[in-house]
């Protein structure tokens, strides 16, 4: 070579030459790698999630089951009919419902309007899309006729569901009621109502919705579930729960500081906290359930102190506080805070904490929220998730949906604790005066009732929470009234009432 560089590697030898077969395989590789994965990535949309895309209230072959099939019934847990089919002029079908008192629980199926409530939740299962059996949903696709409308059970009680939209009448609220044991939703009620068969027929539909939708009551909302109130003293619950569990506290603690401020207020952090409504409890310390029985501010506002913000946020969580809740309806999230602040678990400060202990401040809830509060302490500590569907029965049989265990809260021995401050608030001679209206003769029932002062003008929310009987619960309840005044005005009366028609109807 004259002036050149002689061809080779940077070593100075000789360049070396991919074979054919070795570039064809690499090639092959490549090939075969980028097909593997669109055949994982169909095989994870068309089988793996196939179920839950199909069923989806917003897939194609849904809405266009849904307008044009029979739809499967709707039963009660007593198989008395909540929803079913007629036919309009035109031989086409719509829905027609029991009554307005499950108008938030069921909703409607409309042409015109879509869905809403367990119609829309399970609109593939009632419009046949898909079926609740996994391996005659595998085979669907090789039938002549594939069409399987599922008929619903419920785990509703027309009877006391009608019962709690008559207690609740002209005012605004909800009344949820559940089985601790199971999480069955016995009733899930929630007022102003509305007729979701007006909704349903073609010739009302749009008339009733367009009134509807300007309402201000809005009877669309689903209180039960959606409704975000302050809680007031039903959250005392929630931080005994808390305090007890993080073993900040004690059923016999006490706080010396307490009587004093009876009369003068609590200081915390420059902000004084007032509770003057206990002269009979006169100058002792009060413990954790006398604390519950005259519905304590000051002790619980010092026992939320002592258990922190940190614990107070992290026991809330494990009831399902701050994430909406598993159920078969949306669900707005409760919350303790509204985050963001430093002085832990989101809380901005002592003070904030401190109102919050006693369901004020930033604390906001649900109403199947503070049921699932009771159910937990009438359930032994164990939460149970809640559900609203029994069985599903289309071509091939019944499925029938099994109880599921959510969490394990608190040890048994800790929840029947706060059992028994709830069944002193109830049954005590100081606990009455709070929840006058509560009590059932023959009955034991425990419970909590709340007064959420919301600021400005206006009356304050009514709430009860509780459980019956006490010594082995197999009913839960949480009411509301908005603006309905003190709990023991409203809310704890409802209680009372539907408590006593669950006993007529549960124990005949």
């Amino acid at each position: 070579m004259h002036g050149g560089i002689a061809p080779g590697n940077a070593a100075g030898g000789p360049a070396r030459r991919v074979g054919v077969g070795r570039t064809l395989g690499r090639v092959g590789l490549i090939v075969s790698l980028a097909f593997g994965g669109l055949a994982l990535g169909a095989g994870y949309w068309q089988v793996w999630m196939s179920a839950a895309l199909s069923s989806s209230p917003d897939d194609a072959a849904v809405v266009s089951a849904s307008r044009r099939v029979l739809r499967g019934i709707i039963t009660d847990r007593d198989g008395e009919q909540l929803a079913w089919n007629v036919k309009d002029k035109n031989g086409e079908p719509y829905r027609k419902y029991l009554s307005r008192s499950i108008s938030g629980v069921v909703g409607y199926a409309s042409r015109q309007y879509g869905s809403s409530g367990l119609e829309r939740a399970y609109d593939a299962q009632l419009s046949g899309v898909t079926s609740a059996d996994e391996v005659e949903q595998l085979l669907k696709k090789f039938q002549m006729n594939p069409s399987d409308p599922q008929a619903i059970r419920t785990t509703l009680s027309a009877t006391l569901q009608q019962a709690a939209v008559t207690a609740l009448g002209s005012d605004t609220g909800a009344v949820v009621m559940l089985d601790p044991r199971s999480g069955e939703v016995l009733v899930l009620a929630s007022t102003p109502v509305y007729d979701a068969s007006a909704i349903a027929d073609p010739a009302t539909a749009k008339s009733t919705f367009e009134a509807l939708a300007g309402d201000p009551g809005r009877p669309f909302l689903a209180r039960a579930t959606q409704g975000r109130y302050v809680p007031g003293s039903v959250f005392k619950i929630v931080t005994a729960i808390a305090a007890l569990g993080s073993g900040a506290v004690r059923a016999d603690t006490t706080f010396p500081q307490q009587p004093a401020a009876e009369k003068d207020g609590l200081l915390v952090s420059g902000f004084r906290i007032r509770d003057g409504h206990h002269p009979k409890t006169g100058s002792d310390p009060l413990d954790f359930i006398r604390a519950t029985e005259v519905s304590c501010n000051l002790w619980y506002a010092l026992a939320g102190l002592e258990t922190g913000g940190d614990r107070l946020a992290e026991w809330a969580g494990k009831l399902g506080f701050g994430a909406p809740l598993p159920f078969d309806l949306p669900t707005s999230a409760s919350q303790v805070t509204n985050g963001g602040g430093s002085f832990g678990g989101g809380f901005a400060d002592a003070v904030e904490l401190a109102n919050a202990a006693y369901g004020q401040a930033e604390t906001v809830v649900t109403p199947l929220q503070m049921a699932l509060v009771a159910s937990t302490v009438a359930n032994g500590g164990t939460l149970m998730k809640p559900r609203l569907v029994q069985a599903f029965t289309g071509k091939a049989g019944t499925e029938t949906v099994s109880p599921e265990t959510w969490r394990q809260v608190l040890p048994r021995g800790l929840a029947d604790q706060v059992a028994a401050a709830m069944l002193q608030a109830v049954q005590g001679n100081l606990g009455r005066v709070y929840t006058s209206g509560a009590q059932v003769p023959g009955l034991a029932v425990a419970g909590k009732s709340g007064t959420a002062e919301l600021g400005g003008t206006g009356e304050p929310n009514s709430w009860f929470i509780g459980f019956a009987p006490a010594e082995a619960p197999e009913i839960a309840i949480a009411v509301v009234v908005e603006q309905g005044g003190r709990g023991a005005e409203r809310a704890a009366p409802i209680a009372g009432r539907m408590l006593k028609a669950w006993l007529a109807w549960a124990h005949p």
